[in-house]
């Protein structure tokens, strides 16, 4: 999914800013401490930075991002056309008829992450190829024109259904990049065409409690572009559906700049971010330095050069799988419980939420080996935290700069420490330590700065009689509504590899550079090529293979884009349109991830039988 991160202009809250504009400096903060700004503050100019500061503490959560933000495990469900192509960006050409769900089954989609621990699912309405996954009136790319239920089918409706027995909470996401539909890129005409897919999808379905855009903005069937209205869509959202979150794109959720499944260790949910959909937010941005992928987003240093806060929380996306869209070659490739717990330390435990992807597979259901291991992730959650070594951990601390805080524990081995803020009271906490009693003394055994709606720090082994919990930095009096500890059992490690390449390299010799030419010494039949990009170097993006038997006579094996691979650079593995055999090959980057064309060396090819 590629992102153009981020924005949105300031909508001033008239009535919680009033105060702020008429008093004067050195007046501000303590005029206006007994108030709450839900979403957004607005400074006004006579501020001084240290007020800033503390009024920083006064941005609170909207009741839909609390709402959002008590979930914590979500789940995101593609699927679509690029289910039944083997690609992770369709482009916009597939025929609808290839669309056909042999078992689909929504219902084993939803119980399965009800069973896992999961609270919200979100469907892929539309990616980027433009199929819609209900029968709209907007176009013919859609389920209408499958042979999935002779066309009469609503996958859309059908998870909304299950969702609503299950009692699991629903969110729709439609891709702003449509490569099918030939308005993209007369703006005004396409943005008609979406608002009134976005109607459909708001009206006809129920409550919708997220909307999901990511800021993906390629090229269209005519080679333009698209400006995308966004206040409009906004606007369509707030009156149609009130009490959904607006995602990525949106102004109420933002991304946490990976799709690795990765939070900061700093992770403030009151931050100068937004989303980028005016000149005057992208110049804001632009002078602050910050952007969905910057690791400072609300220290007290950015706080203090803003013009505006924002409540503005971290969703952290990640697929269970390599790819977002089910391949069948990645079977071995679920994640493990380790991966999986790993990731949920790193999200939910670092003041974020969770949006795990599941893709179903060509039936129209979620694979054997996802489903177990969702329920095996799940199982496991549960198991641990369903037994606090600390008790009556439910508090209501008052915590100011250096203030501590004892608590009595089970005596038995922990492994985790846990701690939570009263968000309907701002974030306010900047640095905290953990102490425990053992062996007769007091001995640190966890620091971590940001804690925020709930914070999880794994540690070493311990059997304290007690712990202790010190404020070292806090905006304001912070509040803490949490404390927890926890012992989490050693996961087994599992092994995953990933076959590359089926053929022995100690042949091969690099001819050419750029483009890549090998001679492979020897003949090689080959179904399919693999491209593995490299740490830390752009990646290729659009390419062309080509093949020869003698090294003059080439022909084209492939040519295309590995999609999405900015975000997610994961092994390609491209199978080819025929088997073929060869001595040579020529590999160019037309096109790099970053605009560029990188270099590609002879460690990144591989060919399978």
């Amino acid at each position: 999914m590629r992102r153009i991160v981020l924005g949105l202009g300031a909508i001033m809250f008239m009535n919680s800013c009033q105060t702020l504009k008429q008093t004067t400096q050195g007046q501000v903060a303590s005029a206006t401490l007994d108030k709450f700004y839900p979403k957004e503050l607005v400074f006004p100019a006579n501020i001084s930075a240290d007020e800033k500061v503390l009024l920083s503490t006064r941005v609170v959560p909207t009741p839909q991002q609390l709402a959002w933000q008590k979930l914590e495990l979500t789940a995101f469900i593609h699927f679509g056309m690029n289910t039944f192509t083997g690609r992770e960006w369709g482009d916009g050409k597939e025929d609808p008829k290839i669309f056909n769900p042999t078992d689909f089954n929504a219902h084993q989609w939803v119980k399965t992450l009800k069973d896992s621990g999961f609270k919200l699912l979100i469907i892929t309405a539309k990616h980027h190829d433009g199929f819609c996954l209900w029968p709209t009136k907007t176009t013919q790319h859609s389920v209408a024109s499958s042979p999935w239920k002779n066309g009469k089918g609503d996958i859309v409706k059908e998870v909304k259904e299950a969702c609503d027995k299950y009692g699991i909470k629903f969110g729709v996401y439609l891709s702003p990049w449509d490569r099918n539909a030939k308005s993209y890129g007369d703006s005004p005409k396409y943005n008609d065409m979406f608002v009134a897919q976005l109607t459909e999808l708001l009206t006809q379905y129920g409550e919708i409690h997220e909307v999901w855009f990511d800021g993906a903005n390629g090229e269209g069937p005519n080679g333009k572009t698209q400006v995308y209205d966004w206040k409009r869509f906004y606007k369509v959202i707030e009156e149609l559906q009130p009490k959904a979150v607006k995602a990525i794109m949106g102004d109420d959720i933002r991304w946490v700049g990976n799709e690795r499944g990765l939070g900061r260790a700093t992770e403030w949910s009151v931050t100068p971010l937004y989303p980028d959909i005016n000149q005057e937010i992208i110049q804001e941005q632009k002078a602050l330095n910050i952007s969905a992928t910057a690791q400072d987003l609300g220290s007290e240093e950015l706080v203090k050069k803003a013009k505006s806060l924002h409540w503005f929380p971290s969703e952290v996306d990640v697929s269970i799988r390599p790819g977002w869209f089910y391949h069948p070659e990645q079977d071995a490739q679920v994640k493990s419980l380790q991966q999986l717990m790993d990731i949920y330390y790193q999200s939910v435990g670092m003041n974020s939420v969770l949006l795990l992807n599941v893709p179903p597979d060509t039936r129209g259901k979620i694979s054997e080996v996802d489903a177990a291991r969702l329920r095996e992730f799940g199982k496991y959650i549960q198991s641990v935290f369903s037994d606090n070594h600390i008790k009556n951990s439910k508090i209501e601390w008052k915590a100011s700069n250096s203030s501590e805080k004892e608590f009595k524990t089970a005596g038995k081995t922990a492994n985790l420490i846990l701690l939570q803020e009263d968000i309907t009271k701002g974030q306010r906490v900047e640095a905290f330590e953990v102490e425990a009693y053992q062996n007769g003394k007091w001995e640190v055994i966890a620091t971590g700065t940001t804690i925020g709606y709930k914070r999880i720090l794994k540690l070493e082994d311990c059997q304290p009689e007690k712990i202790k919990i010190k404020i070292l930095k806090t905006r304001d009096i912070a509040n803490i509504s949490n404390v927890g500890l926890f012992y989490a059992p050693k996961i087994e490690a599992v092994e995953q590899k990933l076959q590359l390449n089926d053929f022995s390299k100690n042949k091969w010799k690099v001819q050419e550079n750029q483009p890549l030419v090998i001679k492979l010494g020897e003949n090689i039949t080959a179904k399919a090529f693999t491209y593995q990009p490299l740490p830390d170097s752009e990646a290729a993006f659009k390419y062309q293979l080509s093949a020869s038997k003698d090294g003059k006579s080439w022909g084209v094996l492939s040519k295309g884009e590995f999609s999405n691979i900015k975000n997610n650079p994961i092994p390609q593995i491209v199978k080819l349109d025929k088997v073929s055999e060869f001595s040579f090959v020529k590999f160019e980057v037309l096109e790099g991830a970053d605009g560029g064309k990188p270099k590609t060396s002879i460690a990144q090819i591989g060919f399978l039988k």
